[in-house]
């Protein structure tokens, strides 16, 4: 009967499904009791869950993408000196907390996704309607549209879908994110001239001339274009001068205007390794977020110096030398603010002679060396009193001296190390002298045969993995002897390949 269906009444059966259970006691009693829990919330945070309601069913939610478009949709202002990301970072903890949406991966110690329960869907998709907060067209919640349409999720479109749009009102459409590649069958965006919001992530139809028009969106605030066609941004960019928030990683563009560094608004900026920038970098000064940039000259290191909100930084440094480490030590002391960095490129080491960094960036709690050639520990970092989480790819040895720089950090919890696999020791022995007060977790890439913890080394590690090099060890996985009866506190242990 099913193979027998046409395309449309397969989609009409898909937005049925589980439709059946609703006149149930059990699912009406349920559905009361996650009303009340909504009616409940502060306005605020109402607001914030019913923007989910745009994701497809058991959609994964990345937490940093759900914030950045609560910033750029304007519901959110910095609270008590924290930054616009912190304070969506205490609202999606709190619809955790309430249960109201689920973890679906936590990592240090954050949630950096979620997914929503069917049922909770279900209530907030019917709110948004009835409120016209969202319209969701496509996909199983889907349903009949407002005559006038504020904002709009596009999830799928089938001939009815289709139809159903071409009798909506989106004159005064502030928000649209679409999912799949349905670009091609949505109204043209010229039409949107009052549009804040534009989502167009995963479109690979999307190409220049689809965007063309929205660089004269005067009101636009989002703009998302990850993993689209386009191929340039054109000088009209600066007319956007209201934008917050740019990612534009995933393409294929070479260079941008000099016309961007206009946009003197943006606090977010994700641009892929291949995108080049022109220099003037220190316009920006309202950046809170920049990820992907390629640093070509000291003088874009210099002018980085001065976006002093900067909350997380990735960069890549190409060509490093040692002509870059004082000035390296400058920009990590002028940002202020910044509180995570992923550097990638560093040849040989970061050190510049001295034991710290002064002034410290006291905020810093995560450093991320990766893709780094035979990298060393500098020594300042025992001296970042707030860094919880060290990675540094590649080591080209763990010594004793590393080591003693690391353990007495006060506040280190995780510790990730990959050593080069051309490293020749192949014994490590942690000694209780290392102290290592707070460490819960660490992470070890390398070629040893013998890890031994000692009478105690590191009592609060609850979480031990060991990647070891296939080519070097795994045809001896036998010969492996690892110590670890002294780790009191440890549960968890991972030996892995790489």
């Amino acid at each position: 009967m099913l193979a027998s269906k046409n395309r449309n009444d397969w989609s009409k059966g898909y937005q049925a499904m589980g439709s059946g259970l609703q006149d149930r006691p059990g699912v009406k009693d349920m559905r009361r009791i996650l009303s009340v829990s909504y009616y409940d919330l502060p306005p605020q945070l109402r607001t914030f869950l019913l923007y989910i309601s745009l994701y497809p069913e058991d959609y994964n939610i990345v937490s940093r993408d759900l914030i950045w478009q609560w910033i750029g949709e304007g519901f959110i202002r910095e609270e008590h000196g924290n930054s616009l990301y912190e304070v969506g970072e205490d609202y999606f903890s709190e619809l955790i907390n309430k249960g109201l949406i689920q973890p679906a991966d936590v990592s240090d110690d954050k949630e950096s996704a979620c997914r929503v329960h069917d049922m909770v869907l279900d209530l907030i998709t019917s709110i948004s309607r009835e409120e016209n907060f969202l319209t969701c067209i496509g996909g199983q919640q889907s349903g009949s549209a407002p005559s006038k349409i504020r904002r709009l999720s596009v999830q799928s479109l089938n001939e009815d879908d289709i139809m159903q749009m071409a009798t909506m009102n989106l004159s005064r459409l502030r928000s649209i994110t679409v999912f799949g590649r349905d670009i091609n069958l949505l109204p043209a965006l010229s039409s949107f001239s009052v549009l804040r919001a534009l989502n167009l992530v995963y479109c690979w139809d999307v190409d220049n001339h689809h965007i063309k028009v929205t660089y004269s969106m005067l009101h636009l605030r989002y703009l998302c274009l990850c993993n689209t066609s386009i191929t340039q941004i054109p000088d009209d960019i600066r007319n956007l001068r209201f934008l917050q928030v740019l990612d534009i990683s995933a393409t294929a563009i070479k260079m941008l205007p000099t016309s961007f560094f206009q946009l003197t608004q943006l606090v977010y900026l994700h641009i892929g390794m291949g995108t080049a920038l022109p220099e003037r970098l220190d316009n920006l000064k309202s950046l809170q977020e920049l990820l992907g940039i390629n640093i070509e000259s000291p003088s874009m290191l210099h002018d980085l110096s001065k976006l002093t909100e900067l909350r997380n930084l990735r960069v890549r440094v190409c060509g490093w030398n040692d002509d870059y480490k004082e000035l390296f030590r400058r920009c990590l002391s002028n940002l202020i603010n910044l509180k995570s960095i992923k550097l990638s490129g560093v040849h040989r080491n970061i050190d510049y002679g001295s034991d710290s960094l002064s002034p410290e960036p006291q905020q810093l709690q995560c450093i991320h060396l990766a893709d780094s050639i035979k990298c060393d520990v500098p020594r300042w970092i025992s001296s970042l009193s707030n860094l919880s989480t060290l990675l540094i790819q590649h080591l080209e040895t763990l010594r004793e001296e590393h080591l003693r720089v690391l353990g007495p950090m006060s506040s280190l919890c995780d510790l990730h190390i990959w050593v080069a696999q051309t490293a020749r020791s192949k014994r490590l022995v942690i000694d209780g002298s290392y102290l290592f007060r707070c460490l819960a977790r660490l992470k070890i890439g390398s070629s040893i045969m013998e890890l031994k913890f000692a009478q105690g080394a590191m009592q609060k590690l609850h979480t031990l993995e060991v990647i070891l090099s296939v080519q070097q060890t795994w045809d001896r996985f036998g010969d492996l002897d690892f110590v670890l009866e002294n780790l009191s506190s440890l549960k968890q242990v991972y030996v892995g390949k790489w």
